[in-house]
Parts: structure tokens; C-alpha cells; sequence
């Protein structure tokens, strides 16, 4: 799944027994199109979002109620019983990758964030080539 949407609230966001963090919010995505007659209509829909550990933090600190989000990922549906018995169910999207769209509450540009593969632990920063006659490498074009 990939959408872009406006979140409705601040994200909620817990820590589970393990220590991990989860952030759920709700995104609306709208869809504008004319009726037969010619009259502008927005259809709009709400879309349960997930988001696991880093991506959980970067939510909790970065996204309000009416931020613009760009979201990637696995459509799932659960399923649970109520306290009277009767079998509920949920449809989400547990994201993988997600953009910050719409600039920061201090005016700044664009971010994105993704959901680590693996532990950061052994994490090496390359760095920077100040220009591209600086970088030394064997491809041969």
C-alpha cells in the first residue's frame, strides 16, 4: 500500500512489554472528481496506520493532527472477540517507509524515515566526498 493523507490526530503511541514502541493514527485520503451533472465531489477515506519501534518514535515526535504523510506498506487485517463474544476485525497499514510531506512545524523541507532491517549496533558513517573529482572508485565509466 502507498498513500498520502492528512493524519486526523496526534499519533497514539505506547510501549509494549517487550520495550518496543508502536504508534497507531488514522490518515485521511481524499479523492476529488466530478458527478454526472458537473459538480466538484470529495470522497474521503480513513485508513488505520501502524508504525513499529524507530518509525514509532519519529511519529511521537514529529507528527500532529493534520500533518501530510506519505506512507508505504503491508495491508493487514486482524481479528479479535469483543467482550460480548462477537468477532471484530480491523484493517491497517503496518508501515514500512514513511515521508514527512508539507514541510515541519519550523519551516523546513521534506523527511523520510524508514524502518530499520536490522539493529543499529554496528552502524558506519561514510563520509561526504566534497565533490564528485574527490571520489575514488573503479566503475569504468
Amino acid at each position: 500500500m502507498i498513500l498520502i493523507g492528512n493524519l486526523g490526530a496526534d499519533p497514539e503511541v505506547r510501549t509494549i512489554e517487550s520495550g518496543a514502541k508502536v504508534a497507531n493514527f488514522s490518515i485521511a485520503t481524499t479523492e476529488r472528481y466530478k458527478d454526472k451533472n458537473g459538480n466538484p465531489v470529495d470522497k474521503t477515506e480513513w485508513h488505520n496506520i501502524v508504525m513499529w519501534r524507530g518509525l514509532a518514535d519519529i511519529a511521537e515526535k514529529w507528527l500532529k493532527k493534520g500533518s501530510q504523510v506519505f506512507v508505504e506498506g503491508k495491508l493487514r487485517t486482524r481479528s479479535w472477540d469483543d467482550q460480548n463474544g462477537n468477532k471484530r476485525y480491523t484493517t491497517e497499514i503496518m508501515a514500512d517507509n514513511m515521508t514527512m510531506l508539507g514541510g515541519t512545524p519550523s519551516g523546513g523541507g521534506q523527511s523520510q524515515a524508514s524502518a530499520p532491517a536490522a539493529p543499529q549496533q554496528n552502524q558506519v558513517n561514510e563520509p561526504k566526498a566534497s565533490s564528485l573529482d574527490d571520489i575514488d572508485d573503479d566503475l569504468p565509466f
